[in-house]
């Protein structure tokens, strides 16, 4: 087993990486820009080494001072989280380079995986269902257009590479259709330096449904069941739950048949995700992606499987084989994930940044929270806004979805908006009540939740906040300001 690990990351996912490494006995190195240096995955590490300025190029995404600060503190291995390097095949070759372990897939499988289209032929090769479509040899955007109309209107024009719905553009008839191909090769030069496009057929209403993988070196490859994804905005998922109420026992089964299928073609190791667009109307499912890295939404295999993925992604690193059996895995019970972002919801969503006046953390039953802030911190505006995520499991659906309103209507967060608005909204909205749900759930009742939004701080948080006043925090992570009276430094703040 390792002795020290390099986490090449930030965030609640540093955080979360760091709690693992302590429960193995392995020394934990966090690595920090400027922005971050007073950071909570900072003070939790075992050692901390500042590797450049606010900007995540100098810094989070720069090869060079990550492999550097491994070496410099004799770590072993180098942990990428998910986002910045955590999918960049140059960066897990070079690693191997600098003798380091990459907790993750090889650097080829990374690289192969990493385009849509190669990704799609391997699938297609091991039996998955892809969705009708094609990628012309001849890039011209009229030999684009001509690959759209022998698929037929409607139809998605998407990026050979990169990923976050970025270039991506539904065209729903011809009139649109150059017009569109121009924009989505801009836009994927711009964010991939590459403006290759493939063209699929736009399956009308799907439901976003992943799987989850693990892959050891001794041939052993497993599912843990899937995730549903469907509530999106923009491509980025918000609501993440398991099971799936749209999946029988069966069509289950042939989901993590197929996903193990794919994993097993693309000698893949360590975790993963297969990503799958389900086709209510018929009953069908189709491979999407695959995503080569550690997904935002585990947390919630984790409560539903009993698995520590994080736990199994740096065993399997160390050569370990895995310890359980397909045969031997089981979901129990439902688990449901918010992602709590600073984002002004009723402000189409837009990115906050500020000091943390009063951040306490719900604690109660069958919830779970993964975040990367404590009182006193700062969101910066370099980094992606997601502050944390808040995990409710119990016995059925309801259960977790009845402790998950709890949590969030209990979690004082003042300083900046966050989305805990829209959240409370979405939970309670009567079609994702009776799992009514699909990706363009957020398009079609989105403007009518965000006129119901109330911003204001709800009574349970003002409770919160007047005993900080009397009893304030001290000795727990929620404590991190030197003055302990949050009312002394609140600013424009309506009670």
């Amino acid at each position: 087993m390792f002795r020290r690990i390099l986490i090449a990351n930030r965030g609640e996912i540093a955080v979360r990486i760091i709690r693992a490494c302590r429960e193995m006995g392995i020394e934990a190195v966090a690595v920090y820009s400027d922005a971050d240096a007073h950071a909570l995955h900072v003070s939790m590490a075992d050692r901390a080494v500042r590797i450049g300025p606010p900007p995540a190029s100098a810094s989070y995404l720069s090869s060079d001072a990550i492999i550097a600060a491994a070496r410099d503190t004799g770590a072993e291995a180098v942990h990428p989280g998910y986002g910045f390097l955590a999918e960049n095949h140059d960066f897990a070759f070079a690693c191997a380079n600098a003798g380091l372990v990459f907790i993750g897939p090889p650097g080829p499988v990374i690289q192969q995986m990493g385009s849509k289209i190669a990704a799609r032929q391997l699938a297609a090769r091991a039996g998955a269902p892809v969705v009708p479509g094609e990628t012309p040899a001849d890039q011209r955007d009229e030999s684009i257009a001509a690959a759209a109309r022998r698929i037929g209107f409607p139809v998605l024009l998407k990026p050979a590479e990169g990923g976050g719905g970025i270039g991506m553009k539904a065209v729903l008839e011809e009139a649109g259709l150059l017009p569109a191909i121009a924009q989505a090769r801009r836009e994927a030069r711009a964010a991939f330096g590459d403006g290759t496009l493939y063209v699929e057929r736009l399956i009308a209403r799907p439901r976003h449904v992943e799987v989850q993988i693990l892959a050891d070196d001794h041939g052993h490859v497993v599912h843990l069941f899937e995730r549903e994804c469907s509530i999106q905005r923009r491509h980025q998922k918000v609501i993440e739950e398991t099971p799936s109420t749209a999946l029988t026992p069966a069509l289950r089964a042939r989901m993590g048949e197929a996903a193990v299928a794919v994993a097993r073609a693309a000698g893949y190791r360590n975790a993963g995700t297969i990503e799958f667009l389900l086709d209510m109307e018929g009953r069908a499912f189709y491979f999407l992606e695959m995503n080569t890295r550690l997904q935002v939404e585990h947390p919630v295999t984790e409560q539903v499987v009993g698995v520590d993925i994080v736990r199994a992604q740096i065993a399997v690193a160390a050569g370990q084989p895995l310890p359980w059996s397909q045969q031997q895995l089981s979901q129990r019970g439902h688990a449901i994930e918010a992602r709590v972002y600073a984002e002004d919801a009723a402000r189409n969503d837009l990115p906050q940044a500020g000091p943390l006046l009063l951040y306490r953390e719900p604690s109660m039953p069958g919830v779970r929270v993964d975040s990367g802030y404590a009182e006193g911190g700062e969101v910066s505006v370099h980094y992606d806004p997601l502050m944390a995520k808040v995990i409710a499991s119990g016995e059925t659906r309801e259960t977790a979805r009845a402790r998950l309103l709890a949590a969030l209507r209990t979690y004082p967060i003042l300083g900046i908006q966050t989305n805990i608005p829209l959240l409370l909204e979405l939970l309670e909205h009567p079609r994702f009540i009776a799992g009514d749900v699909d990706t363009q759930f957020l398009d079609q009742e989105g403007d009518a939740i965000r006129a119901r939004l109330v911003t204001d701080p709800p009574p349970e948080v003002l409770a919160v906040a007047e005993q900080a006043v009397r009893a304030p925090a001290s000795g727990t992570r929620a404590s991190a300001t030197t003055d302990h009276d949050p009312w002394s430094v609140l600013r424009g703040i309506r009670v």
